[in-house]
C-alpha cells in the first residue's frame, strides 16, 4: 500500500513507476532486485537512514540505463526528492541463489515495477566482501532483529558466496568468523565457533 511507504521514497517510487511504464511494454512489471541500506530500513524497520536505493539487477536490464538515467545520483528526480536509485551494489558477490528467496515488498502498489529484495542472510551477505564500517553497522542491526541462525549463514556463505569472491578467501573467511563472533557477543553465548 502506497501509505506505508514513508517519503521521500514513496514520492520517488511512484515518478520511477510512472517513467518505466514505456519500458514495460505490454509485458510484466519491471524488476529491481534491491540491496543495501534502503531494505534494512524498509524490511526489517531498523533505524537507518539512506539516500539511496540499491539495486543489484534490474529485469529486463535494458530498463536499467533509462531508470538510472531519469531517476539516478544527480537527475532532476534526485535533487526534487533528496533521494536516488544506484547500481553501484552491481559489483557486491551476492548469495549464488539469491533470486529464488527474492520477496516482494509493498505488493500491488505499483502498476510497472516490481520491488524484490533480499531475504535476512542474504542481505547480510551482500555485505561481506566490502565490509566497511556501515556494513557491518547493517548487520550488526540484522542479527540484533530477532532470530538469526549462524548456522544458515555459514553454510550460505560456504556453499553460495565463498566460491565466487574476489580476493584471498581467506580474508573473507576470517570476516565471517568475526561476524559470527559478534553475533554471539550480541547474544550474550559467547561459545566461540570454528572457521570454515
Amino acid at each position: 500500500m502506497l501509505a506505508d511507504i514513508p517519503e521521500p521514497w514513496r514520492a520517488l517510487l511512484t515518478d520511477v513507476d510512472d517513467l518505466l511504464a514505456k519500458h514495460r511494454g505490454d509485458g510484466p512489471p519491471v524488476e529491481l532486485h534491491c540491496v543495501g541500506g534502503f531494505v534494512v530500513a524498509m524490511c526489517y524497520s531498523l533505524a537507518r537512514s539512506t539516500a539511496d536505493l540499491d539495486v543489484f539487477e534490474v529485469v529486463p536490464a535494458t530498463a536499467l540505463g533509462p531508470l538510472l538515467a531519469a531517476a539516478g545520483r544527480d537527475t532532476p528526480l534526485a535533487r526534487k526528492h533528496g533521494v536516488y536509485i544506484d547500481a553501484g551494489s552491481r559489483v557486491a558477490t551476492l548469495p549464488e541463489s539469491y533470486a529464488d528467496r527474492l520477496t516482494e515488498i509493498f505488493p500491488g502498489t505499483f502498476v510497472n515495477m516490481k520491488l524484490l529484495v533480499l531475504e535476512r542472510y542474504d542481505l547480510a551477505l551482500s555485505k561481506l566482501e566490502r565490509n566497511i564500517d556501515r556494513d557491518l553497522e547493517d548487520v550488526q542491526l540484522l542479527f540484533g532483529s530477532g532470530a538469526f541462525d549462524v548456522g544458515v549463514l555459514r553454510e550460505r556463505y560456504l556453499n553460495e558466496v565463498r566460491p565466487f569472491v574476489t580476493g584471498p578467501v581467506s580474508r573473507h573467511d576470517l570476516t565471517l568468523d568475526l561476524w559470527v563472533e559478534m553475533i554471539e557477543e550480541l547474544r550474550g553465548k559467547g561459545d566461540g565457533s570454528s572457521r570454515p
